[in-house]
């Protein structure tokens, strides 16, 4: 298989995958994709997503948007260079937005494991007790693991830097 298909197909594939995994709007998984793919180097600009993509300047300008403030991807300018050069965020602030993810889960299962334990009264109400009680230490093995590899990927990072 040659080079170009196989990065045309992978785009594609990431895409599909990102859209189940972050429910995103199509043309923002492909930007992800090609940003990944593609802007690890050197960035990609605006006008270079339009031209490969061929869609509206305000579609991809959209995308970039939604793309940014999720902390997907990120830009950086160049002095006397008025355009943004766009690249996939690191991976470990891609991480840590999943350790956030973790963290929140954990107090909201934390309260309801607290709420279950005053008023539970039945066995269906104790047999979910323990459940919510095994999924907590499920969250926190999460946390420790993505916690040893967000310091991984810095590490790695900073290397590179």
């Amino acid at each position: 298989m040659d080079i170009e298909k196989q990065r045309v197909e992978l785009i594609e594939m990431l895409g599909v995958h990102f859209e189940q995994l972050y429910n995103l709007p199509p043309l923002g998984c492909r930007i992800l994709s090609t940003l990944i793919l593609d802007g690890c180097k050197a960035g990609l600009t605006f006008d270079d997503l339009v031209h490969q993509f061929k869609a509206s300047k305000s579609s991809v300008s959209t995308n970039l948007n939604l793309l940014s403030k999720l902390g997907k991807i990120t830009y950086y300018t160049l002095p006397n260079d008025r355009k943004k050069y766009y690249k996939p965020a690191a991976f470990s602030a891609r991480l840590q937005n999943y350790s956030s993810m973790i963290a929140n889960e954990q107090e909201l299962v934390g309260q309801i494991m607290e709420y279950r334990q005053r008023t539970a009264s039945c066995d269906a109400e104790y047999n979910s007790l323990e459940n919510i009680k095994a999924y907590r230490a499920h969250l926190y093995d999460i946390e420790k693991l993505l916690t040893k590899t967000i310091n991984e990927f810095k590490s790695i990072e900073n290397q590179r830097q």
